[in-house]
C-alpha cells in the first residue's frame, strides 16, 4: 500500500503543541509491517515529547498496594527495586499502616524476596514517635496500639502510661478493644491532646480491604469534639523525614503510591513529584474524577524502569 503524503501538522495534547507527520493511513498498519513500524515510531516520539521533565533523584515507595497486596509483591515490584539497586538511585519504603514495627516490615518484604532492610522502612508510627520526641518531649502517652508497637515506643522512650495522658495516640491497632476505646474516650473528654499516625479509612489485604483507622478518628473527633494531629500521609512531615534519609532534596524525588488523598495529596502538598499507581485502591475512573492529580500515572511500578529510560508513556 502506497504511503499517504501529508503535509506536518500540529496536534494539541494536554496543553501542549505536537508536530505529526502522518506517513500511512492508519489502516494500512493493520497489514504492513513497514506502515506499522512507522505509526510505532511516531507514537513514540510523540510519547517522548509529552514525557514530563521529572528527576528520579530518589523514590518514596508506598508499600501496601503499591509494593505488595496483602502477603503478595506486585508483579514486577522485585524487579523494581533491584533496578533501583543497580542504578545507585537511593528510595525509601513508606507505609502509612501502623500496625508493626520496622522491623517486621522489612522482615516482610525479605520474605517476598526484595532486597531491604530496616534502615529502608519509614512507617507512620516511625514518624509519630520521631514527633512526639521533637515536639512533645516528656509527654504522657496513652496508645491505641498493638504490642510490638508499644514495645516500638517504649525502646525509643516514650513514656507510655495507661492512665491520666497528655496524649492519646491512636494507631492502626488490630487488637483494640471496646476498653482501649473507652479509656481513649474518657481520656479524650478530659483534655487530652488528640495524634493519630494516618487517615486511612481502609487497609488492601490480597483480595479485599481491612477496616482502618480513619472511621476512628472521625468517631473520637465527634465524640469528644477535638481535633487529631495527623503525622503520616498525607503529611508533609513524612516525605521530609524521608528525603533526609536519602540524602536529596524533596523536589528531586518522586512519591509512588496507589492512593490519591495521601500518597499523591502528600507530594502535591510538599511540591514534590509523584507517581500513581493503578496496582492498589485507585483505578482509572477515581483518578479521572478526581480533582488531586499526579505528576504521571502507570499501571504498576514495573513502569517505572521505562519511565525513567524515557520508553514509556505515562497513561496522563
Amino acid at each position: 500500500m502506497a504511503p499517504v503524503v501529508n503535509k506536518p501538522v500540529m496536534l494539541e495534547i494536554d496543553g501542549k503543541q505536537i508536530e505529526f507527520i502522518p506517513t500511512y493511513h492508519p489502516a494500512a498498519t493493520i497489514y504492513n509491517k513497514e506502515a506499522r513500524k512507522g505509526l510505532d515510531d511516531t507514537m513514540a516520539l510523540v510519547a517522548e515529547r509529552l514525557r514530563p521533565e521529572m528527576r528520579f533523584g530518589g523514590f518514596m515507595l508506598d508499600m501496601d498496594g503499591t509494593i505488595y497486596k496483602g502477603g503478595n509483591p506486585i508483579p514486577g515490584a522485585r524487579e523494581f527495586i533491584a533496578y533501583l539497586r543497580k542504578n545507585g538511585i537511593p528510595f525509601v519504603f513508606l507505609t502509612n499502616n501502623s500496625s508493626h514495627s520496622r522491623d517486621f516490615y522489612s522482615d516482610k518484604l525479605a520474605r517476598m524476596g526484595f532486597d531491604a532492610s530496616k534502615d529502608d522502612v519509614l512507617t507512620s508510627m516511625t514518624a509519630t514517635i520521631r514527633f512526639l520526641i521533637s515536639e512533645r518531649f516528656g509527654r504522657r502517652v496513652y496508645p491505641l496500639a498493638t504490642p510490638d508497637v508499644v514495645k516500638e515506643m517504649e525502646d525509643a522512650g516514650i513514656d507510655v502510661v495507661d492512665d491520666d495522658p497528655d496524649i492519646v495516640v491512636l494507631t492502626f491497632d488490630t487488637t483494640i478493644t471496646y476498653e482501649k476505646i473507652n479509656n481513649a474516650f474518657h481520656f479524650l473528654k478530659k483534655g487530652a491532646e488528640f495524634i493519630a499516625t494516618h487517615p486511612d479509612d481502609v487497609c488492601p489485604t490480597e483480595d479485599f480491604y481491612d477496616i482502618d483507622i480513619g472511621p476512628f478518628i472521625r468517631m473520637f473527633e465527634q465524640m469528644c469534639q477535638t481535633t487529631a494531629t495527623i503525622i503520616g500521609k498525607p503529611n508533609r512531615l513524612m516525605l521530609e523525614m524521608a528525603a533526609r534519609e536519602m540524602g536529596v532534596r524533596p523536589e528531586d524525588t518522586v512519591m509512588v503510591g496507589d492512593r490519591l488523598y495521601t500518597d499523591i495529596a502528600m507530594a502535591d502538598r510538599a511540591g514534590t513529584q509523584s507517581i500513581l499507581v493503578l496496582s492498589g485502591e485507585t483505578d482509572r475512573s477515581m483518578l479521572d474524577g478526581s480533582e488531586i492529580r499526579p505528576t504521571v500515572a502507570l499501571g504498576s511500578v514495573a513502569d517505572i524502569p521505562d519511565l525513567i529510560e524515557g520508553r514509556r508513556r505515562p497513561v496522563l
